[in-house]
């Protein structure tokens, strides 16, 4: 298997920098819309035409949102051949099934516990999505450039931009509603910002379909957001330089929704078992140890570094790619594959 995933790099304003995207990936997005209610049906049942209706009444709330961002999209679906409605599909594919469409392990370190900011985690999802996933940088006309590692035809996906923002994504069990903001959308929106405060507040603008989690490096340190549909809340680190999270609330106000949903792929047992081979490593903590950690079998297979179990809706998830991300020096590592068993390939931003 290829180690590397392929690299794509475009550039200009939304519509042409669409168009080439869509011209540069049309045969990963025209595969990925082929397949993506197929495996969304692997864990949970819905038509073709119920998600399409989804993904057309999602358009106002993304048009209100940012017209740059459906631009883009608009030019995808020129250069891809994909329609829009199409690609909006996949903007909207995790509001279509109740338990979210990834669980992940990931942490933020930075000063003092790391010479400088990390944000890193591993990808449990779906395996059958690899062959449509790339690297890409944007280079948009009068925003932040930024890097990352995406299913094609995404408006946005986990990376970092070149203000010193790193980004990594977890889904949260938490109460949802049919429609809204989708939420690649305001992810986008954060590789947008150049702060903390900013990035909090390009999430809080949007009228969220769905609960998400986005765990951060940001140039004020790292940060957690827990966001529901109707706040987000912040959890920093308490001077250790050191934010982990996995797949339940840890917000104060928040931890009661945990009795309301049923776990996520043993998440309480993955967070302790981060922080504890977190805590273990020497200061500063290295690249190379934050990589051992990520593919730790404690629990095998359904660990840190995860493999298929007989789970009958999750059991075919793996840690599909293992990511570590460096936004002040410009650079992500990831795996393409279980980290135990592929190496970590750098892509840098600059």
């Amino acid at each position: 298997m290829e180690t590397r995933y392929r690299e794509v790099d475009v550039s200009g304003e939304p519509f042409e920098m669409g168009r080439q995207i869509g011209e540069a990936t049309r045969d990963e997005i025209r595969g990925f819309s082929e397949v993506v209610i197929e495996r969304v049906n692997k864990t949970f049942p819905v038509s073709r035409e119920k998600a399409l209706e989804v993904a057309r009444a999602s358009v106002p709330f993304a048009e209100q949102y940012s017209k740059d961002m459906v631009d883009e999209l608009k030019g995808m679906s020129e250069g891809s051949g994909v329609s829009f409605e199409e690609l909006m599909l996949l903007q909207v594919r995790n509001q279509l099934q109740p338990e979210g469409d990834a669980g992940c392990t990931s942490f933020a370190i930075s000063s003092p516990a790391s010479q400088g900011t990390v944000v890193g985690q591993n990808w449990d999802n779906d395996p059958g999505l690899d062959p449509f996933t790339v690297v890409l940088k944007r280079r948009p006309e009068g925003k932040p450039a930024f890097l990352s590692i995406t299913q094609a035809g995404l408006i946005s996906y986990i990376g970092l931009n070149d203000s010193g923002m790193g980004v990594c994504l977890n889904t949260l069990p938490a109460p949802s509603r049919g429609l809204g903001v989708p939420h690649y959308f305001t992810v986008r929106g954060i590789f947008e910002t150049d702060s903390l405060t900013d990035a909090v507040q390009a999430v809080r603008r949007a009228h969220r379909a769905i609960p998400a989690n986005i765990i951060l490096v940001t140039p004020q340190g790292p940060a957690d957001l827990e966001v529901t549909i109707e706040h987000v809340h912040v959890i920093e680190d308490s001077g250790s330089g050191v934010v982990t999270h996995t797949n339940h609330c840890e917000h104060p106000d928040l931890v009661r929704v945990n009795e309301a949903f049923p776990e996520l792929i043993q998440s309480g047992t993955r967070k302790i078992r981060v922080e504890r081979i977190l805590g273990e490593l020497s200061r500063p903590m290295a690249i190379e140890g934050l990589k051992d950690a990520l593919r730790d079998h404690e629990g095998y297979p359904t660990s840190i570094c995860r493999h298929p179990n007989d789970h009958p809706t999750t059991g075919y998830w793996a840690t599909t790619f293992s990511v570590i991300i460096e936004p002040e020096a410009g650079l992500l590592h990831a795996s393409r594959g279980t980290p135990c068993s592929q190496p970590y390939e750098t892509y840098a931003l600059n």
